[in-house]
């Protein structure tokens, strides 16, 4: 990757705050330490998330994570268990809390512009009686993230107002994109045809657990 002859300019943490401007003083009240039963039934109803962690020197990695909703378990008002579905199996967010257990989550509802916030320290496990209420289609996880909440809050909707995430319209951007076949046999200089690619991706796909 090139790097650009000149960088911008990077500010301190005071210059930040002094373009933003302090925060409304409700803003910060609405943080708090545990899952409420607000947060509990927005939990409830999301089917996907994303997952930020990193590793010892800070090297930060956010991933994907999606599947029925209420697919990730309030196991009481601090304490959140995620099961870990097949994908593949490269493991950046287990070799990351390895080294640092810090976990930033933020969950997604369909329809929903308000985004669920949370904060805290996660670890793996394969604890039986966590495991077992993450059956899905007659299959158990083979692993799970424990997630200790220390914050959790909404954030407000103006990205998704702005972004129009969940209008119809926006969804005619995929019409714009190479297939996934294309993008892979393209970076990966294969010599076969991008179809053969995307149909073994849809297999995949209807395969999930």
């Amino acid at each position: 990757m090139t790097h650009a002859a000149i960088r911008p300019r990077r500010l301190s943490p005071a210059e930040v705050r002094e373009k933003l401007g302090p925060p409304d003083a409700w803003i910060e009240e609405k943080i708090l330490d545990r899952i409420d039963v607000n947060f509990r039934r927005f939990i409830a109803h999301s089917p996907f998330l994303s997952l930020a962690t990193a590793d010892a020197a800070g090297r930060a990695d956010c991933s994907p994570r999606g599947d029925y909703p209420g697919f990730v378990k309030v196991l009481d008002e601090h304490t959140l268990a995620m099961p870990d579905r097949p994908g593949n199996k490269i493991a950046d967010s287990f070799r990351n809390l390895a080294e640092n257990d810090g976990v930033g989550l933020c969950f997604f509802v369909p329809g929903v512009r308000e985004v669920l916030r949370v904060n805290g320290s996660a670890y793996p496990t394969d604890d039986p009686d966590v495991l077992a209420r993450m059956h899905i289609e007659g299959k158990e996880a083979v692993l799970a993230i424990v997630i200790e909440v220390e914050q959790a809050y909404f954030h407000c909707g103006r990205a998704l107002v702005r972004s129009r995430l969940w209008d119809p319209a926006s969804q005619a951007l995929a019409d714009e994109l190479p297939s996934a076949g294309e993008l892979v046999a393209e970076q990966m200089g294969l010599d076969i045809d991008p179809k053969v690619l995307d149909e073994s991706l849809e297999d995949a796909y209807h395969s999930l657990y």
